[in-house]
Parts: structure tokens; sequence; C-alpha cells
């Protein structure tokens, strides 16, 4: 997926707008802290991990692979409505040949599949509030929590989910979590990738500095996770280490927002170029031609691919 920078905001303010929680959250410095959290636990999933391990994107490229999934949550949380649909286009067609079987169930996976597409939505949306939560300036306010779950169900119309089944409040989210819990595992292969996400090796092509990156997000992902995951995946730890990590990561996500700085750290090239480059531009506040939110519908009609073919064939 390529990025120009100039184009995050041309056209609108996108699907939410400045004064949304979505905005507010995903460029909040414990966002990344969110996203690797989101993409370990994301492996509980036998579908999900089959896909993942066949692929191997994460082992072969990590860095590059996990830069783009960042960046395709930010874009669809704080683009123009054109860039996010373009962006979700080029993810459905990047995980259209990502088929095949899973061992354990012996069942066919697929990568676009609306139980697979909602369970990283779902991860995604809430590991990054619960790290805002917990690092950053707290819980969100009755009214703006309602309206970030409520956001989070309109992004979700960018990928196949089934709308009915988009959780819409924190306590439809605790349900979709002890709905799926029962079919959520571990395995050699969701070990693997977990344990790889969180102590990334620099022998594998990530480079020293996204090793020891993720090995520093790891002590503040994993305390936000239950011991129950904790345990199933075999990265549990003395709670004294949580005790001790998250006074310090609340003075770093601190010094980040105050200083305005988390655009530049995630922004060197050997961490997260590309999601560097939309929270750059973010931290611009250029504003956009209309100063206006739209619909996924409607951007889909003006930018989709199906909605170019409309307009054209009208001319």
């Amino acid at each position: 997926m390529a990025f120009d920078p100039t184009t995050l905001r041309r056209d609108d303010y996108g699907f939410f707008g400045p004064d949304s929680p979505s905005w507010k959250i995903w460029t909040a410095p414990t966002a990344v802290i969110g996203f690797q959290r989101a993409v370990v636990l994301e492996h509980f999933d036998p579908f999900l991990t089959a896909a993942v391990a066949d692929s191997q994107g994460i082992y072969t490229d990590p860095r590059s692979r996990l830069d783009h999934t960042f960046s395709y949550f930010l874009l669809v949380a704080i683009a123009d409505s054109r860039t996010a649909i373009q962006a979700s286009e080029h993810l459905m067609q990047v995980h259209a040949p990502m088929t095949g079987i899973e061992p354990i169930s012996g069942q066919r996976y697929s990568a676009n599949s609306p139980e697979t597409q909602l369970w990283i939505h779902i991860t995604g949306w809430h590991s990054v509030l619960k790290a805002y939560e917990m690092f950053g300036p707290g819980p969100l306010s009755p009214q703006d929590e309602a309206r970030y779950w409520q956001e989070c169900a309109i992004a979700a119309e960018l990928q196949t989910c089934k709308p009915e089944e988009v959780p819409r409040s924190r306590e439809e989210v605790r349900a979709y979590f002890a709905r799926v819990r029962p079919r959520l595992c571990t395995s050699e292969r969701a070990e693997a990738g977990m344990h790889h996400l969180l102590w990334t090796s620099p022998r594998n092509g990530a480079g020293i500095s996204y090793a020891l990156g993720s090995r520093l997000l790891s002590l503040a992902s994993v305390a936000t996770l239950p011991k129950w995951m904790r345990k199933l995946g075999r990265f549990d730890r003395w709670g004294i280490i949580d005790l001790l990590v998250r006074p310090a990561a609340k003075i770093i996500v601190w010094g980040a927002a105050r200083f305005n700085s988390f655009g530049l750290i995630i922004a060197a090239p050997l961490i997260a170029p590309m999601a560097g480059q939309i929270l750059e531009q973010h931290l611009r506040g250029e504003p956009p031609t209309r100063l206006e939110t739209v619909t996924p519908s409607a951007a889909r009609q003006l930018h989709g691919g199906r909605g170019r073919r409309a307009v054209a064939a009208a001319r």
C-alpha cells in the first residue's frame, strides 16, 4: 500500500471529524501500544492464525507488514473519505487470495470472511481504547464512549463485517468477546506469531531498532491483557512487572503528548514510516476542501471502484 502524505485530507474530514473521540484516541501516543496488543491477541482466533501463518508476512518483513496494517486503521479513522475508501479496497484485494484450510478444525479459512474481519476490527478498536484508558488520559465520558463505539461500527462498513453483528457499546463488545471465547485457542503457530510480535528478533530482517521497539512496547501491551490470555499464550509474567510498568508508561505517554512528539517518534524510518507520515500530516492540521464528514456508503459511491465506474458510465 503506497501513501502520499499530501493526500491525507484533500476532500473532507472523512467519516468522523476533528471533534470525534476516534481522532483523539487513534492519534494518541497510546495507539501504538494498543496496536501491538491487537495484533498479538488476534492470534487466539485459529482462522486468523492460519491466514497469518500461511502468508508468512509478519516473519519475512514484519516492519512493513505491521506498518501497513497500522496505517490502514489510521486512514479509516482520520483520513478523508477518498483515501479511506481506496485503502479499504486495497486491503480487500490483498486479503482475497489468503484462503486455505485451518489445521485444527479442518475448515476453510478466508482472510476476508465476515467473522475474521470482525475479529480484526473489534480487537483493534477495543485495544487502542484500552491502552488509552490505562496509559493515557483515562476513560472517556459516557457520551464520548457511546460515540466512539458508534464510530467503530461506521468504520466496520469498510470491511466485510455483517452490520447486525458489529457491537455498538461497551456492553455489546463484552458480549461479543464472551460469544467468541469458546472458539479461541492457542497452537504452536499461534504462540510463534504472538511471541514474534512481542519480542521480534533483529535477525529476520526487522532491524535492531524495530526489534528493540517491539520489546519495549510489549512491557506495556502485555499489562493490558487479562491473565487468562497471557497464560494461554505463554507470555504471562510476574505481577510486579505490571505494577512497575504502568507508572513508567504513563510518564512516557504524557511526555510524548506534552511535546507533540509522537508523530516524530513513530516516523523514524526503521519503526513505522508510513504511519509516521500519516500522523505528521495530521498534526499539521491543514483543512480539507470541504469542512464536512460523509458516510462510507456515500464515499464508496464517489470514490470506490464501483462508484467510479458508475460515474464514468453516466458521462
